[in-house]
Formats: structure tokens, sequence, C-alpha cells
């Protein structure tokens, strides 16, 4: 810091004592002025290395001010201008980016055989969408550092980016002229060839592929799979027969032809290299699993139709034999056989498989689902609750599960635990109008058997509010207020829309004609149990309601004989052997 006032002295003498070299010294410091002298790089070193200190730690703001100062010390430093750059090139801001376009413009100008530079200059330019600058910098750098070349792969995606794909193609080119033939190059090529309609262009390029690496199994899969979509079967298949001839080892190619031989009809081929793909332990069960999940589809869509093929039907489950077999512990192939089973209207089995996932851990919520499902059909009821909970704790918040735990409880007379799962599935189902409507009809049913008859007739008014012909509802909402002898006259109402929409069940009969009896309407009330008890599945509730009509009739001998009836189809008597002996209605 005492050096400055001891140079300047010295310069002084130096103009006085010899004034014959004035006008060199003049011409020297013209050349050297606006330069740093040492102090100032002295200056700059500091503050570049404090700078990198920051950056190091990822505090880019004060790394940026120690830099920006180093600039204003020694602006002819290329590295600090790189250094700028590659912060700002950080910022997702145009602004930031555009500065550091700028930054990194100026580190190129002071220095041309780096290329970190040209490296970030292309990377900064893409991100301002400036292919042509990215691409520029790029082509720079290989003609001033030679052994750069291994970036023309990043030169040609620029071109790809700049929408020109014939640039692309030249830049491919080159790389292959320098490093031949390769994968990157031949599959982008293919890409590119493709995309302009050039089909021809596009299989030489994957045909040239193979010839160099013919014994690279997914280059031949690639290249089938393109011939594939471009509807040239035949060639895809050709070109996998030739793989498969001279490498009988092969494994998930096979699973490939099979489904090309499908596509083009040749069923018995597929079967046939589907078995022994099956039961080859080297193709992984995933495969498999996705080529029966596409029988299993193809029968789902036949059965739509109205059309069943047996035969491959039997196929479909020979294949899963074969999967249950290999890989017993195995989810998804439980899950696959499930939906198959499912799909035959085989429900039992497919029942079994689903229980079967779940109990080998599969998180799959559809197989879940599916479970729970079918045991509501089969009046599972004690195994719907258990397996309900079960799946609740791993999907805490799919109101459908809540559904159906709440409907298992219902079924079994739990109704207060009922209620507690139909309000969570009401939560959850808040953008889901028609769960909502289902949840809320339950609820009724719920609230019924608690008899909180108020919250009972909300949730059945909220019901009836979404769909008005919700006949479910409409018949236990009617049923239950005849049993309470309340708001008879609407009771009446909706049991009447409800056999106006189902006129044949014999369940909605009874009800509409328990409403009539408890408004004292027993002449219509019996015509309409007739119908009720002409209907094959009427049962002793209908009979004991008939009986109990024909007694509000004065017609005592008729009721004790439809009492006696509807004795003997249920082992419930206490009340109707009290009817029958003291030929009365309680």
């Amino acid at each position: 810091m005492t050096r400055a006032p001891l140079l300047i002295a010295l310069t002084l003498l130096v103009l006085v004592s010899v004034p014959s070299t004035a006008q060199r010294d003049k011409r020297k410091r013209t050349a050297t002025e606006g330069q740093p002298n040492e102090m100032r790089l002295r200056e700059a070193e500091f503050f570049f290395t404090e700078g990198e200190k920051f950056f190091m730690l990822e505090d880019y703001t004060k790394a940026l001010i120690f830099f920006q100062r180093v600039v204003e010390l020694n602006p002819d430093n290329p590295t600090v201008h790189y250094k700028i750059a590659e912060i700002l090139s950080k910022s997702t801001k145009e602004d930031d980016l555009e500065r550091a376009g700028l930054s990194i413009e100026n580190a190129l100008r002071l220095e041309k055989k780096n290329k970190y530079f040209y490296l970030l200059a292309s990377n900064i330019f893409s991100s301002l969408n400036n292919f042509q600058k990215a691409a520029q910098s790029l082509e720079t750098m290989m003609k001033e550092i030679k052994g750069t070349e291994e970036y023309l792969f990043e030169l040609a995606a620029i071109y790809q980016y700049d929408k020109k794909p014939e640039d692309a193609i030249k830049v491919y080119n080159r790389a292959e002229a320098m490093m031949g033939i390769n994968e990157v190059s031949s599959l982008q090529k293919q890409k590119i060839f493709l995309e302009l309609g050039k089909t021809d262009e596009a299989i030489a390029e994957g045909e040239k592929l193979l010839a160099a690496f013919p014994d690279e199994e997914r280059y031949v899969m690639g290249f089938a799979e393109t011939l594939a979509q471009k509807g040239q079967q035949k060639k895809a298949i050709e070109a996998i027969e030739r793989y498969v001839g001279t490498h009988p080892q092969a494994g998930p190619i096979k699973i490939l032809l099979a489904g090309l031989y499908r596509e083009s009809g040749q069923e018995k081929k597929a079967q046939g290299l589907l078995v022994a793909a099956f039961a080859d332990p080297s193709i992984d069960v995933s495969s498999k699993v996705i080529v029966l999940s596409t029988y299993t589809t193809q029968i789902s869509q036949s059965r739509a139709r109205k059309f069943s093929d047996p035969d491959l039907e039997s196929f479909a489950l020979k294949l899963f034999d074969n999967l249950k077999k290999n890989y017993p512990d195995e989810p998804n192939v439980h899950i696959v056989g499930g939906d198959l089973y499912l799909n035959l209207k085989r429900n039992r089995e497919a029942e079994k498989e689903y229980l079967n996932a779940i109990q080998r851990g599969s998180a799959s919520f559809e197989a879940w689902q599916n479970l729970l499902t079918l045991e509501a059909e089969s009046n599972k009821f004690d195994s719907l609750i258990f397996h309900s909970e079960q799946g609740l704790e791993i999907f805490p918040n799919q109101a459908i599960l809540y559904y159906f735990n709440g409907y298992g409880h219902i079924r079994k007379g739990h109704y207060r635990e009922a209620a507690s799962s139909l309000e969570q599935a009401k939560k959850l189902s808040s953008g889901n109008p028609a769960m909502l409507n289902e949840v809320n009809g339950m609820l009724g049913d719920a609230y019924n058997g608690t008899k909180e008859y108020a919250k009972s007739d909300k949730a059945y008014d909220e019901a009836l509010a979404f769909n008005p012909n919700n006949d479910y509802v409409l018949n236990n909402y009617s049923y239950y207020l005849a049993l309470r002898k309340e708001n008879l006259e609407k009771a009446e109402r909706m049991a009447a829309t409800a056999i106006k929409n189902q006129p044949e069940n014999s369940s909605f009969l009874d009800t509409y004609a328990w409403v009539l009896y408890h408004r004292g309407k027993y002449r219509d009330a019996r015509k309409v149990m007739e119908k009720a008890l002409a209907l094959p599945d009427a049962s002793y509730t209908h009979y004991e309601h008939y009986g109990d009509i024909l007694f509000q009739l004065g017609d005592v001998d008729g009721a004790v004989k439809q009492w006696e009836k509807a004795r003997s189809l249920t082992s419930q008597h206490d009340q109707i052997d009290k009817k029958i002996a003291n030929r009365r209605v309680y």
C-alpha cells in the first residue's frame, strides 16, 4: 500500500531529469491507459476469490456482487464474465438470461479456446429459444477447439428444437462419419425421417443399424415396432423371425413376435410361441402379465358384443394357470387372473384371486375395490367389513371403501358403525354427486336403524333432491314412514312412484300396500298385495301383511289362512303364532 506514491515520485523524477525521452513516455502512457495497475489487479484477485467462495457455498447473490466488482477492476478477465454468466443462467427470469448472454459473449470475445464457455453459451441461448446462436456457439467451438466433436449430438438436438430437421440429419451424418454407425444417430434419424413422412429412409436407417449390430436384440425390437406402427407388419415379422432364427435363446422379442402374429391374424402361431415364452424363466413376469391382459381385454370386448370364443377363453385360462404355477407369490399374477375370471363371469374364482393378490401385498386399489364389490354381491358381510377396514389402512381417503364398510355394517344391523363410516364417505364424496346420492340413501337407512329419525329423513330428502326417481330411497323412505305412521300422504306418493318405475318388484308392491294399509285404504292395499303375491319371489312378509289386510276387511278366516302360510315360510314364529292363536292383528 506504500508503493504507489514512490512510483509517482520516480516517474516525475524521470520526466524532469530526462526531457529528451518525454515524448516516448507519453506514447507509452497512452498505450497503457485504462489497463489495471498492480494494485487493481491484486484487489480484483481478492474479490474473485471471495466470489468463488460464496459461489461454492451456493450463495449466488453475494458471489455475483464480488464478481461484478472484479469486472469493474479488471474488465478483460474472461473467467469472471463466464462466472457471472453461469450465475445468471441459473435464473428463470428472461432479463437475467439476457444478461447472462451478454456476459458469456464478453467471455468468448476475450477467450476463444475454452470449451466450457461455448457450452454455457449454447445452454443460455437455448434457454432463450435463440437456437441459431446456440447452434452457432457449438459450431464455433468445434472449429476452434480440437476434440470437441462429441458435442455433435447436442448440436443436432438444437437443430431439431429449432425445427431444422435437414440440418439435424446433416449433423448426425457428420457424427457417423467420425464415430461410425451408432445408436443415437441412427435412431434420431429414423425419428426425423418418420416425422417428415420419409418412411423408406427411416426403414433404411433401421436396416443399417441392424447390419452394424446384428446381435443387439433391442435394435431389432425397436425396428420391428417402427415397421408395425407404419402398417408394415409383414416386414416387422420377417425382421424378428430372422433374428430368432439365429438367436433361438432370445426371450422378450418372442413376446413381440407373438403380438405381431396376433395383429396379422396368425393366432395359432402366436399361441404356439406364447406357450414357449410363458415357460421361459428369462422372460420377465410383467411381460407375461401384459400379454394375458390383452387376452382379457379381447374377451371383455367380445362378450360386450354378445360373442364368446371358447377356444380363446380356454387358451387364456391356460396361460393364467401357467403364470399361477410359476409365480404363485406375484400379486399382479393374481390380479390379472381375477380380471380374467371376472370377464368370464366366474365371480367366485375372481373373488378368490383378488383376495390372493391383496394377501400378497398388492397396492392396486382396483383389486381391493373389485374384491369388496364381489363380497358385497355374494352377501359376505363379515368379510366385507374386515377387508374394507384393511383397505382403509392403505387407502384412508377413498370414499368407496367407507361406503362398502358402511354397507356391510348396515346389512349386519350395526347401524351406529354404519352411520360413522357413511358420514366419512359423505365427506370424501363432495365432488362426486352420484356417489353422494348413494351414500345419503344408505345414511337414511342407518339413522333409521339408530332411531335418529330427523337425520334419517334429512338424508333421504337429500338423496331424492339429487334423483327424485331413486327407487331404492323411495321404497325405504316410504316404508319407514309407514311404520312410524308419519307423513303417510308423502309416503304414499313416494311408494306409488317406486312401483310406477318398477311395477314387477314384489318388495316395492309390498311397501305400497303397507302404506295404503296404514292410511286405512284396505281395499286398495288388497289389490296391490295380490299383485305382489302373484310374483314368484313372494316371501313370508307378503303373506303376513296380506293376512293383516284381510283382517281389517273383516275376513278373519282368510287372514288366519294367510298367517299360517307365512308361518310355514319363516322361523320367526312368535308374532305370527300370537295372531293365529288369538285370530287378530297386533
